[in-house]
């Protein structure tokens, strides 16, 4: 599939967002969070700032941005438009969250921030079943990708929140170790992917789709079109072996060897300017490396609809 940048940044920026904001709501009602007006404040303007981004980043890939609203109304049988539900359903409990934690306190804001983290996990599910409901691309169409979204929204999150206590010079032993355990967590369920992807039977090869396997290897004779269409440039994005494994490579190192290390050694540097600076560039990391994870997770997702234009299996 064609990687849109609009949609690499919506994914990577609104579940970077939604990851700080569910974890805002978690932690705060339980008073593990500075009460310093001014850090909430910036926590949560970073989280909704993320989410928000995401969210317009999003409309700059449709056709019709300004029919947009429409496509809330069919919830009932596009993930799409569930995803568009949550989204704007998540905002009435983060505001009353924001509210009650900005003015009264973490305590105050228990049920509205243990609500907005649900909402905030339950529209990163949603992104992902936009995709992983996807019959056609086998790459997408599995357990791995609802659980690959939701541990990177996680991962990136933490370290988001590590960053934000280590330069307000509230650097925890906790946040950081729940940093390490969140990228723990996120690398093994990207590797997960991969090795399904790298191992699943493809969903139909040439000789399935048009039922001439009984009589032998069936190859194309002649393309259908003189030149490029829609769907050869949409979905027939080809990504070469040697770029997808340096991208992997730059994923892993990146994404989370690198922040892994980071958070580790803000862990043991204890508070002070060495490890909020530590945290902050792990962040830094995660985000370039996220957004490489993301630009690999639609290069090499192959549609099924290749297999009319010469590709052997999808």
């Amino acid at each position: 599939m064609h990687p849109a940048f609009s949609i690499i940044f919506f994914t990577s920026a609104a579940g970077a967002g939604y990851g700080l904001l569910a974890l805002l709501g978690l932690l705060a009602p339980f008073g593990l969070l500075p009460a310093s007006p001014l850090f909430s404040l910036a926590a949560l303007a970073l989280a909704l700032g993320l989410v928000v981004a995401g969210l317009l980043s999003s409309l700059a890939h449709l056709g019709r941005p300004e029919r947009a609203w429409r496509a809330l109304s069919q919830w009932r049988s596009s993930w799409l438009s569930r995803e568009g539900v949550a989204a704007v359903a998540t905002f009435l409990p983060a505001g009353v969250f924001a509210i009650a934690w900005f003015f009264l306190g973490g305590g105050v804001a228990g049920v509205a921030g243990w609500i907005t983290a649900a909402m905030a996990a339950v529209t990163v599910y949603c992104t992902a079943m936009i995709y992983a409901s996807l019959k056609p691309i086998r790459q997408w169409a599995n357990p791995w990708v609802p659980r690959t979204y939701l541990a990177l929204s996680l991962m990136t999150g933490a370290l988001l929140l590590n960053a934000l206590l280590g330069v307000a010079g509230q650097a925890a032993g906790w946040s950081s170790l729940l940093a390490l355990a969140s990228v723990a967590l996120a690398w093994a369920a990207k590797e997960g992917h991969w090795r399904h992807c790298a191992t699943a039977r493809p969903i139909s090869t040439a000789e399935t789709a048009t039922g001439l396997g009984h009589i032998g290897r069936v190859r194309l004779l002649d393309a259908p079109h003189s030149e490029d269409n829609y769907l050869l440039k949409e979905m027939g994005f080809r990504v070469g072996r040697r770029h997808a494994i340096r991208l992997r490579l730059i994923t892993r190192l990146a994404a989370f060897a690198l922040p892994a290390a980071l958070s580790l050694g803000a862990l043991f540097a204890g508070p002070g300017a060495l490890s909020g600076t530590l945290a902050l560039l792990a962040a830094a990391a995660a985000a370039l490396g996220v957004i490489a994870e993301r630009w690999l997770f639609f290069a090499e997702a192959k549609h099924t609809v290749t297999l009319f234009y010469g590709a052997g299996e999808a």
